[in-house]
């Protein structure tokens, strides 16, 4: 069991520079993040400078991650040639913009690091508008110099805000189970690690099953289902202790634990003689509470933001289909009338989307479609495609794609991807070992 993990490893003074940053800045710098594939805004990240060797190196690491952050997102294009141009010794100098404007730059990034101690280093940035000549907004950190890399990402959410007007997600975790061995004796454990697949850890050994990592919304909890000696049971994991606080144990079948909005109950799935329904749990006394009532699979729940509806899945009208009722469990509603069977649907964190999985004519798809059951949009396929994760923002999805098995009827080739939920850019998360079931967390609190 991985024990006493460490939440932070720093303890950071995050001071906003607005001295020198102006309000307006040019209408060409704002990327547009609403519509279909968008035209990637070219920017330059130069590399952040440093008086020292140790310092040097470090601001080319950080200066490296939110590069390879920010183009990741697909909204973002790095122009190479930038690293050749000489950047302000420091960001709070204005740069010439006459070197950076003939390139078709649009926004510069500029950045330092300095030594304060043997322990900490200070690491500020700035962001500059190229074609209005202004700065726009800058960041000063002081932190523990191993913490660069989360230093990286916080001013990649600093950056992708202010340029799209939306929230980052790049100062993420995610949970997954991670996976190994062969199909018929597969060894099942949990993992996490930054959004960008750094930073990886194993948070259990394998002795036990684990399935469905789900983060808390307020707090670094996650709960997650366990098979010990057979037996199906819910826990809480404390990210920031290592330990781990057992739920119940229940009967039958337990699917899909998840927290609510407010962290102070978990809903999820109880199979008892042959009857699958959902049930919540209050975590300050445990008590349990059936939200549905009928002979039909009823799983998969999932609250909306505001804690007001749950959707789930359900084969109560004679093929599995999503449904959205009250928190209390009345006023059900199909809002799936597609071709298909739709599965693991999960809300969009601001509410405007639901995710889901497809299953039509030997395929699976990943979709997204409005709490209404309106436009319907089917964002990636294959043979196996399922679980989708929202990042905080509601911009991104991830989920675990397994490929068609080989001629001995073995495969384990189960992988991480994320999605632009315009549809485009799907890209492969990079893991020790195979991957399933990810769980996208809150940005991490400062």
């Amino acid at each position: 069991m991985y024990k006493n993990f460490k939440l932070f490893i720093f303890q950071a003074i995050i001071l906003i520079i607005s001295s020198l940053c102006s309000q307006a800045f040019s209408e060409d710098l704002r990327i547009k993040i609403n519509s279909g594939q968008v035209e990637p805004l070219p920017i330059a990240i130069a590399n952040f400078t440093g008086e020292e060797e140790i310092t040097s190196k470090i601001g080319m690491q950080i200066s490296t991650v939110v590069s390879n952050n920010l183009v990741g997102s697909g909204q973002f294009k790095a122009i190479e040639s930038a690293a050749f141009i000489a950047p302000p010794t420091n960001p709070s100098v204005r740069p010439n913009f006459t070197d950076w404007t003939p390139l078709g730059i649009k926004a510069l990034v500029t950045g330092s690091v300095k030594k304060i101690n043997d322990q900490q280093i200070e690491v500020e940035f700035r962001l500059w508008d190229v074609i209005a000549e202004t700065d726009l907004i800058g960041l000063r950190l002081t932190v523990n110099s191993q913490a660069w890399r989360r230093v990286a990402h916080i001013i990649s959410d600093e950056i992708f805000e202010r340029l799209s007007g939306d929230s980052g997600y790049f100062d993420t975790r995610i949970v997954y189970v991670a996976e190994s061995g062969p199909q018929n004796k597969r060894v099942k454990r949990l993992a996490i690690m930054d959004q960008d697949g750094e930073n990886h850890q194993f948070l259990t050994d394998g002795s036990f099953l684990v399935l469905t990592p789900r983060f808390s919304p307020t707090s670094q909890e996650i709960t997650y289902l366990a098979y010990f000696k057979n037996e199906p049971r819910v826990y809480i994991f404390n990210l920031e202790t290592g330990q781990q606080e057992l739920l119940g144990s229940f009967p039958g079948m337990t699917f899909a634990p998840r927290f609510s909005p407010s962290g102070e109950k978990i809903i999820m799935s109880l199979a008892d003689k042959g009857i699958t329904d959902i049930y919540t749990m209050d975590l300050n006394n445990q008590k349990v509470n059936r939200l549905t009532n009928s002979p039909s699979i009823d799983t998969s729940p999932s609250f909306s933001p505001n804690g007001k509806k749950i959707i789930f899945n359900s084969d109560r009208g004679g093929t599995q289909q999503l449904y959205i009722m009250d928190s209390n469990g009345r006023n059900v509603k199909r809002i799936s009338f597609g071709k298909g069977r739709y599965a693991t649907p999960v809300w969009a964190p601001k509410g405007e989307l639901i995710a889901f999985t497809k299953m039509l004519k030997n395929k699976f798809y990943i979709g997204v479609m409005s709490p209404d059951g309106s436009g319907e949009r089917l964002l990636a396929k294959g043979y196996l495609v399922e679980g989708p994760t929202w990042a905080p923002n509601g911009r991104v999805l991830m989920y675990f794609k397994q490929e068609a098995p080989i001629d001995d009827g073995k495969s384990n080739n189960v992988n991480l991807y994320k999605i632009d939920i315009t549809g485009f850019r799907e890209t492969r998360i990079v893991t020790p070992s195979d991957g399933s079931d990810p769980a996208w967390s809150p940005l991490l609190p400062n």
